[in-house]
């Protein structure tokens, strides 16, 4: 069926008004109050200036209004731009300016990063309250207007969107700058129609009466799902999305960090039958609050989902034991796919395999799919429904989606080798991105970051393994007598020029980083001579380690 989300949306509200939509600890939103605030929200934004095609940006975390901002997108045509929260002015600005933003909606919580963003742009904003703090008079602030404002007019929603909406995707940052990938709003409902539908074993609905029949459907199962990643990642974002196509609820804890015990209980109360992890980074603090909690079995939760990062095999075996729980750990890009799926039910599937998925296609040096043959080995590919490509930029959407026997691809850069039964075991990226709790991390960025500072005379940055995150940050850093920079003093400056998970967890310093000739360092030595210097007890997030 290929339609609108917002059209199913609109359907599911009118046939169940009083369903929740999204729920938090502190409020519920049905799907006739979600409708209402999407329509307030988007007549807001056209008298702001926005018209079908403009880009609106959401910078935020999960929390309720981003559904509301979603939908009033959609509905009309805007195309929605998530943007990562995380970042610093200086990461956010140029992005910006590369989506051609119209306006941004932001919580209060972030108000002086996207300030100083903005700063000379003349950037209408949609200010959410998440600190309790009260209206703000807007004399202070003539471009702001608090998110209350901007939803309590009437004005309804749009029959259907008109032709051409866009969802505006940014990546990751994998191969340098993160560029906007654009997807056609009608192509994202057909891609998912699988993962809406086919997953549950549902019938696949030929109209939008049908949709609405299976979401009526009493033999359809209640689908509760809790985004613990941030909407920002495209499994996160779809999932939820689906989820209010079948007429489910989406849980929120509002919060910019995670609170794995909250989830876990939050998770049990509200009856949460899915959820949405980014690998170990989440799964692990998660099945860990779920044990010290007994909250064992594990309410009615009975699916996990990750994306974006690796979930071993040992967090998987624990989440396996709390529920019965079937976990869905995807492999696919921002650009397309996904690629392959490894599924495993109980902990007797363990470490399960990774199967090629409808579309995906393993290319040798010819570009010849060998994902048939045993042994074949090349780059994991997608030959199904894509996006249109990167926002104003044909020269790198050429490159990323090539056209291969007369067939559009996009190919990623993952290494694969084909058993010729439909799985293959991956090999890794051949670039250098670091892949950190399920966030990207491009070396040549950081590695700049450090040189900006007086002091530093070189750097290399990398990934070093880690139970948890996957990988960290590690930066091996040459200053002219070798002696460190004051912790302190290199956090300051980090701090002004990079999100807070780009920033190395490990700087380890030296007065040469003995390279060849020709530039070249020997990363497979440094990397294994800084090793027995990096503490593995060291919590990532929000620490830095300096050592000579």
């Amino acid at each position: 069926m290929r339609g609108h989300y917002s059209d199913i949306w609109q359907a599911v509200a009118r046939a169940f008004p009083d369903r929740p939509a999204v729920v938090t600890p502190e409020e519920v939103l049905t799907y006739d109050r979600l409708v209402t605030e999407a329509g307030a929200l988007a007549g807001h934004l056209r008298t702001q200036g926005v018209e079908p095609g403009d880009s609106v940006a959401i910078f935020s975390y999960n929390r309720p209004e981003y559904v509301v901002a979603l939908f009033a997108c959609f509905a009309c045509g805007f195309a929605p731009v998530p943007m990562n929260f995380r970042y610093r002015p200086a990461e956010l600005r140029p992005l910006l300016e590369d989506a051609e933003v119209r306006t941004l909606i932001h919580p209060r919580s972030l108000r002086d990063v996207v300030h100083e963003a903005v700063d000379g742009l003349r950037l209408p904003l949609v200010e959410i309250d998440d600190t309790g703090d009260g209206p703000v008079p807007t004399a202070d602030l003539p471009d702001t207007t608090p998110w209350d404002k901007a939803t309590s007019g009437e004005a309804p929603l749009p029959a259907t969107p008109p032709a051409g909406g866009e969802l505006r995707l940014f990546t990751g940052g994998t191969t340098g700058r993160p560029r906007a990938v654009v997807w056609d709003a009608a192509d994202i409902l057909d891609v998912q129609m699988y993962s809406i539908y086919g997953t549950a074993g549902l019938p696949m609905p030929a109209t939008l009466d049908e949709a609405v029949a299976v979401a009526a459907d009493p033999a359809t199962p209640a689908t509760v799902s809790l985004p613990l990643a941030p909407l920002m990642h495209g499994t996160a974002l779809f999932t939820s999305m689906n989820t209010l196509a079948l007429g489910g609820s989406i849980l929120m804890l509002p919060s910019p960090r995670l609170d794995s015990e909250a989830a876990a209980r939050f998770a049990v109360d509200a009856g949460a039958t899915r959820i949405v992890v980014a690998g170990d980074a989440i799964a692990l603090p998660l099945v860990e609050a779920v044990e010290s909690l007994g909250l064992v079995p594990f309410g009615r939760v009975a699916s996990i989902i990750s994306s974006g990062m690796r979930l071993s095999p040992q967090v998987k075996r624990r989440v396996h034991d709390v529920g019965d729980i079937a976990i869905t750990d995807l492999l696919a890009s921002t650009e397309g796919g996904p690629y392959a799926v490894n599924v495993t039910r109980s902990a007797d599937d363990l470490p399960g395999e990774l199967r090629l998925l409808p579309g995906a296609v393993v290319l040798d040096e010819e570009r010849n799919d060998v994902a048939h043959l045993e042994g074949g080995r090349g780059i994991l590919g997608f030959r199904g429904t894509l996006p249109k490509g990167y926002f104003h930029d044909e020269q790198k959407t050429r490159e990323a989606f090539p056209l291969i026997r007369g067939v559009r691809h996009v190919v990623p850069g993952d290494w694969a080798v084909a058993r010729g039964d439909g799985t293959v075991e991956l090999l890794g990226r051949g670039s250098a991105v670091v892949n950190t709790g399920g966030e990207k991390v491009y070396p040549a960025e950081v590695e700049q970051a450090l040189l900006d500072h007086p002091l530093i005379v070189d750097a290399v940055v990398f990934g070093m393994p880690d139970a948890r995150y996957g990988e960290v940050v590690t930066a091996v850093v040459a200053t002219p007598d070798g002696e460190p920079v004051d912790d302190g003093e290199l956090r300051a400056h980090l701090d002004a020029r990079l999100a807070g998970y780009k920033r190395p967890r490990n700087v380890v310093f030296r007065s040469t980083l003995d390279r060849s000739p020709h530039g070249k360092v020997d990363l497979a030595r440094l990397k294994a001579a800084v090793a027995p210097q990096i503490d593995p007890s060291i919590a990532p997030t929000g620490t830095m380690r300096v050592t000579k």
